[in-house]
């Protein structure tokens, strides 16, 4: 592990503990709010809380890993025996990441056969893209990082042919009221799921020691705040809005809770 400064680890530190609370409270959130949604918008709902209780749990795995890594006397950062552990990342990417992109879908309310061969196709992909970026994350060389990166690669354009291309007919079909909302949604997952190649890249760049280690945890910690909270909270108000736009009401909704 590279060794890092007391102002490093503080921030690191810091951002891990936010982003536990952040998750742990867009969780109650998303599920205590899924009586303010029609019956068809409440699955979208509770995956997307799932989705945060999941990086809660991964983030308070991963807090503690930090603080196991390094020890702190004096105002200077050691570090111990025992290894940050990535796998905690990757671990929940793998199970959240496929969620997302089902949540997106299931929240436009498809017809069932077009909902399950996107959730099916998009999940696969999201899963092989979090495989296929793992041995590079955790490599010792940039040679092995670039190779597998490459190949996690082709997955991600997958998917962001199919976000863009391939639900774009499905969005023009949405009510006029979320069409914004819905496209905002998938912008917004894509920026953030263009945000980790670029995180992934920290290692190439000029940075070395520290900063890098400080980079990729700040800049993957980032990301995940964006993709899982920012687009949860999207998916909720398009599932509200589309709740009211379909002559649904809010006391409706809580009548099928």
């Amino acid at each position: 592990m590279n060794s890092i400064t007391i102002g490093q680890f503080s921030l690191v530190y810091n951002a891990f503990s936010f982003t536990f609370a952040a998750m742990g409270a867009a969780t109650l959130f998303l599920w205590l709010s899924r009586s303010q949604v029609g019956p068809a918008y409440k699955t979208a709902v509770t995956i997307s809380g799932l989705v945060c209780a999941i990086a809660c749990y991964h983030y308070f795995r991963i807090f503690e890993s930090w603080n196991a890594a390094y020890g702190v006397a004096n105002g200077v950062v050691t570090t111990t025996n025992i290894a940050f552990n990535d796998a905690y990342r990757y671990v929940d990417w793998l199970l959240t990441v496929p969620l997302l992109l089902v949540e997106l879908v299931l929240v436009m309310r498809l017809s069932q056969a077009e909902t399950m061969s996107k959730t099916l196709r998009l999940g696969f992909a999201a899963g092989l893209m979090i495989i296929l970026g793992y041995p590079g994350e955790i490599a010792a060389d940039n040679g092995t990082r670039a190779l597998w990166g490459t190949l996690s690669s082709i997955p991600f354009l997958y998917i962001v042919y199919e976000l863009f291309s391939g639900l774009s007919a499905s969005i023009e079909r949405q009510p006029e009221s979320v069409r914004g909302l819905v496209k905002q949604a998938r912008l917004l997952t894509f920026a953030a799921w263009g945000f980790y190649p670029i995180v992934y890249m920290i290692p190439y760049t000029s940075l070395g020691g520290g900063a890098v280690t400080t980079g990729v945890q700040i800049g993957y910690t980032i990301a995940d705040l964006i993709a899982k909270v920012g687009v949860g909270v999207l998916v909720y108000i398009i599932a509200v809005r589309k709740t009211e736009a379909e002559g649904g009401s809010l006391s409706t909704a809580e009548a099928h809770a």
